[in-house]
């Protein structure tokens, strides 16, 4: 079956569209089945489908900001049908809808499968709007409104931008009543809801962006943005264009383009430091095809809508760095465009939402503060403060942004900016370099690909290192800056053709550059000339494909090795050891791969043996400066590139550098997120045979609960790895705290495995009864029914305790007690919960756990003080306490019980009960319920004297 699941995610991926009209209906079918059975996995195939229902819509507003759809601005909105209202799209949307309401009881299990299809169809709703469709949106609607009402917190999910997609519907009837409790009533809408900013500040997953734009508008967009040369770019965009933007009801498509390019689209180092098309020169070009006022405006809003609500600590640079880089590189080309963004960057301030107007000036605040901080321009002055602005919209600027329209102190921040990975202005010298091999263009018109019958002519798209172009090295532009020494020897190594030949010529350089006469001032120049030369040093496998120490000595053995050797043979306080660090600095700014080929080197070389900290010298002479910085990025490009290497150099990096790599789980998410099965069980046996510690005490429970936000996979492999090291478990027992059955069934499964292990501690058995009681949530019923067979004495005592403990304990109180976590909110009413609860599990099974005198003793003593509402509630529970009473009074008469004394009840307590016989019937106790509770009340002043 997961065969028959993959190939129809890969049909539907790659030939959906060539599909005649019986394979499809005879698709859409075998998925209706697929969901109506219940298999594993048809979720997927399901959201895959929803993927190929295309849409665009056309709406017009006054204005695109939020207060549009306050309720009295609801007017202001009128909308006008578009989209893809083909025949075929229409019968797709109508039948994936069918699927979702008939079987709505199973996609309520899949919380993504929820957000995804209402995130579809709010897309959607919009596209039906003419008379004839009116129907099917009603149906899409009412579908939407429902999940949107009854599982809003799995809704939540989408973030941000659901209150975008909201807003185009808001109009609607049930969709303006949604709009007020949204605004004025979210508790409504869900307990945990506290109102419209918590979802402005979710951040919205690529996954929720992706989903609108069908896989072959994604994979054309893919291949523009990492294989397209800037310059080469004119026919790749007006196939697009012709393609998918030609309709007026395309118009709105654009936004759909720019959320995905600026939240799904993050290019490596590598591809940003290259000549491949950049991100804003997409946006660029579809901001200057719009032709309407509306779609224009919504498209600056899709380009700035994560800077609204920016918070540098979850959101990503990435997303904010597209309009930045628009409006900077605009500006001389295109200023009128410069100028629009600025003055709706200026706008949108108090005008998205009056309410909210500080928390988002403090958003772009932010936006732009984590723009300079990360060097992505290294001032704003010049494009705050430019000739070509009109006076007006400066001042408008200065007012808004005085922090920011100060003039740039100078040359330090001028040379920072060229120094930096985003190397944008290099795009524009390269345009006319290099030839595109046009045979490899894979964009092509449906009419050519009738022409070519026979031929199988399908897009594929490949990583840049498979269908890579050898090209000759350039270093035109620096070699004439060297001196002639020096430059010699660079032509030397671009004309040489042998490894050893390089590693002569590369040591003499080396020499040269150690010579006390040498410029300093050469040393980018160098690095440049030799970032060229050696590219292709850094493309493919560094790891041998079988590891024996002739074989890693010799992948060491090449000429910018040579640098690494030189430096391993220094002192520190040798001169010659900072500037070959100056050296490895200025490649690392060309080159940022180096990093962790020089930890592969000092990992790999006997010649480095012993000097891994040579590394830490390393970063701090790099721009970033900071060990944990450059390790982690070093860390994530190795994993981008070569996942045996990243587990290969995995445990040197965490026994060398523990302080970076164990008070986080940065580097052990990039890790579990790419490795596969064979590479964590190699992981294990380094942690059993002590080669590799991934966790310690003080940290391993921080970074277990951060891994509850990751993939399934990824949680399992932490857990695995976790498990391989013997950190006792009472360390990371307070995480129960954190876990929620529907939300982190992978940590409790693990959990529940081991704990099953384990002998019950008292916190172990107190941190198990502190969950929550759910009736669906067996984990706590679960463990306590194995510990009740395997550990019943010493379960009883545990339970005894803490029974006696929260029921000592004043009522007011409870809620306050400290203990080991600050999450612990153990109380007695749990405590009865889950015991009764373990009570029902055990009916049907020979288990005397109830029957042992701790339990029954405790929950005598709790029956005493607990109110009537408890008894009544707990009644089965504490009847097993009455007959054990029963039992040690050696059968006296119930009404002279308050006249025994102490002294006599405990004098019975030791004899053995029989609960069997001193159980009455069902229904008797129905019959004697009201006497009981009476007689309850009485015995209550004796057995509240009790010593117990």
């Amino acid at each position: 079956m997961n065969v028959v699941l993959i190939k129809i995610n890969q049909i539907l991926m790659e030939k959906f569209l060539k599909l005649q009209e019986v394979c499809r209906t005879q698709l859409v079918w075998l998925v209706r089945e697929l969901v109506k059975s219940g298999v594993i996995g048809a979720d997927g195939v399901l959201m895959t489908l929803m993927k190929q229902i295309a849409g665009a819509f056309t709406h017009g507003c006054k204005s695109c900001y939020i207060y549009s759809v306050s309720l009295h601005h609801v007017s202001n909105l009128r909308h006008s049908a578009g989209g893809d209202i083909s025949n075929k799209n229409l019968w797709l949307a109508e039948n994936v809808l069918e699927i979702l309401v008939d079987q709505r009881e199973w996609v309520l299990k899949s919380g993504m499968l929820v957000a995804m299809s209402v995130y579809t169809y709010l897309r959607l709703i919009v596209d039906h709007g003419t008379p004839n469709l009116l129907p099917l949106r009603q149906r899409e609607v009412d579908f939407c409104i429902g999940l949107l009402r009854e599982r809003f917190m799995e809704c939540f999910i989408i973030g941000r931008d659901l209150v975008r997609l909201l807003q185009i519907v808001a109009r609607i009837p049930e969709m303006e009543l949604l709009w007020r409790d949204l605004l004025h009533n979210p508790q409504t809408l869900s307990p945990q809801f506290t109102g419209i900013l918590q979802l402005l500040t979710a951040r919205t997953s690529r996954k929720f962006l992706a989903c609108r734009l069908t896989p072959d508008m994604e994979t054309k967009l893919l291949f523009m943005t990492s294989r397209v040369r800037f310059g080469q770019q004119k026919r790749y965009q007006d196939w697009f264009q012709r393609q998918y933007l030609s309709t007026a009801e395309s118009q709105s498509l654009r936004c759909d383009l720019i959320r995905y390019i600026c939240g799904v689209v993050h290019p490596s180092n590598e591809v940003l430091s290259s000549d491949i098309l950049p991100r804003w020169a997409i946006i660029g070009w579809l901001l200057t095809t719009c032709t309407s006022n509306v779609a224009a405006s919504n498209a600056k809003l899709a380009l700035f809508y994560d800077w609204l609500f920016f918070n540098p600590e979850k959101d990503s640079i990435m997303n904010i760095e597209p309009a930045i880089l628009v409006m900077h590189h605009s500006m001389k080309p295109h200023p009128a465009i410069t100028a629009t963004l600025l003055d709706f960057m200026c706008r949108i301030i108090p005008n998205f939402f009056p309410p909210l107007e500080g928390q988002v000036r403090q958003g772009v605040f932010n936006s732009l503060n984590f723009i300079m901080e990360k060097r992505v321009l290294a001032h704003l002055a010049p494009l705050f403060d430019n000739p070509k602005l009109d006076r007006e919209l400066r001042s408008m600027l200065r007012e808004r942004f005085p922090e920011f329209c100060n003039s740039p102190s100078p040359p330090t921040e001028a040379k920072m900016e060229e120094s930096l990975p985003l190397e944008m202005d290099n795009h524009v010298l390269d345009k006319e370099d290099g030839c595109y091999d046009n045979t490899d263009a894979t964009f092509s018109d449906d009419e050519e690909e009738l022409n070519n019958k026979g031929k199988k002519r399908e897009f594929r798209f490949h990583q840049l290192k498979e269908t890579y172009i050898e090209e000759p090295a350039d270093i035109t532009p620096f070699v004439d800056q060297l001196d002639e020494a020096l430059k010699e020897r660079v032509l030397q190594l671009q004309k040489g053709s042998d490894t050893e030949t390089h590693c002569e010529v590369m040591q003499e350089i080396v020499d040269l550059i150690l010579e006390e006469d040498f410029d300093s001032e050469q040393m980018s120049t160098l690095a440049s000339c030799l970032a060229e030369l050696f590219k292709g040093h850094f493309r493919g496998d560094v790891l041998p494909e079988e590891i024996t120490e002739e074989s890693l000595e010799e992948s060491v053995c090449k000429p910018v090795c040579l640098i690494f050797r030189n430096l391993c043979q220094m002192q520190e306080d040798n001169s010659g050891f900072s500037v070959l660090l100056d050296l490895l600095a200025e490649l690392y700014q060309k080159q940022p791969k180096i990093g962790y080929h020089l930890l592969y080197y000092l990992k790999a070389s006997k010649a480095a043996a012993g000097k891994m900290s040579l590394y830490e010298s390393f970063a701090q002479a790099t721009a970033l400066g900071d060990l944990h910085t450059c390790l982690m990025m070093d860390m994530k490009a190795c994993q981008e590139d070569d996942v045996r290497l990243l587990c290969y150099l995995t445990p040197s990096i965490y026994s060398e550098f523990p302080d970076e790599t164990l008070r986080s789980g940065e580097l052990l998410n990039m890790i579990v997120a790419v490795i596969d099965s064979a590479q964590l069980q190699e992981l294990m046996c380094h942690v059993m045979t002590g080669n590799l510690v991934m966790f310690r005490k003080d940290s391993v429970l921080n970074i277990l609960i951060q891994s509850l936000d990751w993939e399934t996979f990824e949680q399992y492999s932490t857990w695995q790895l976790f498990l391989a090291h013997s950190i006792p478990l009472e360390t990371i027992i307070p995480i129960l705290q954190h876990l929620k059955y529907k939300e982190h069934p992978e940590a409790l499964s693990c959990l529940l495995l081991q704990l099953r292990r384990e002998k019950p501690s008292e916190e172990m058995v107190k941190m198990v009864l502190s969950r929550p009681y759910h009736q669906e949530d067996q984990f706590t019923t679960s463990i306590l029914r194995h510990w009740a067979a395997k550990h019943d004495d010493l379960l009883g005592e545990h339970i005894k305790a803490l029974l006696i403990k929260n029921n000592s304990m004043p009522r007011k109180r409870q809620s306050l007690r400290s203990s080991s976590s600050k999450l612990a909110q153990l109380t007695l009413e749990q405590m009865l919960e889950h015991l009764d609860s373990l009570r029902l599990n055990l009916s049907n099974a020979k288990n005397n756990f109830f029957s042992q005198t701790p339990i029954l003793q405790a929950l005598q003593h709790v029956q005493a003080s607990c109110d009537e509402a408890h008894k009544m509630r707990f009644s089965d529970l504490f009847s097993l306490a009455e007959d054990y009473e029963d039992s040690t009074k050696q059968h006296k008469p119930r009404r002279k019980a308050p006249a025994s004394s102490p002294r006599s009840r405990k004098g019975a307590a030791p004899q053995p009960s029989n609960e069997e016989d001193s159980a009455s019937s069902s229904a008797s106790e129905e019959e004697d319920s009201k006497p009981k509770a009476s007689k309850r009340k009485r015995k209550a002043s004796a057995v509240g004297s009790d010593s117990d």
